[in-house]
């Protein structure tokens, strides 16, 4: 059974400061919970690792497409199934929105949960209301990430 989300939030901050923090992989522990490190290994593969209710995941992805201050897609080459693509749209010049969509394959109890309980899209809300924080505070030139 695969599972899917799709989830959106609303910034206060320009579509280049979206993409700025969003294409930068190094930088997504610092807005989604349960990411510990991404690590480039070259121009389009990284290494995840993940904590999720206490266990760690490892797995790499391939970015399969980088459109700049538009879209940013990947897929999972090693590891466990999982393939995301996340969106950026202008709405003015100072406020933009970011969709994020996820496909993944759900191992486990945990995973399997969360998906038919749909707590994996209120995890998704989550990392997204982080994101939005750091990018209107980074638009308002307030200090950069911290880590949690």
């Amino acid at each position: 059974m695969s599972s899917s989300l799709m989830e959106a939030v609303d910034v206060e901050a320009p579509v280049s400061v979206s993409w700025s923090l969003w294409s930068d992989v190094t930088r997504w522990p610092y807005f989604l919970h349960h990411v510990e490190r991404v690590d480039p290994i070259d121009e389009s593969l990284f290494a995840w690792k993940l904590s999720v209710v206490g266990a760690e995941k490892m797995f790499v992805s391939e970015l399969t497409e980088v459109v700049p201050e538009d879209r940013i897609a990947w897929h999972t080459t090693q590891g466990v199934q999982h393939a995301g693509v996340v969106t950026f749209h202008r709405l003015s010049d100072t406020t933009s929105r970011v969709a994020l969509q996820i496909e993944y394959e759900p191992h486990g109890f945990v995973e399997h949960l969360g998906a038919l309980t749909n707590l994996d899209s209120t995890l998704a809300n989550y990392d997204l209301g982080q994101f939005q924080r750091l990018a209107e505070e980074t638009a308002k030139g307030v200090g950069g990430p911290v880590k949690r």
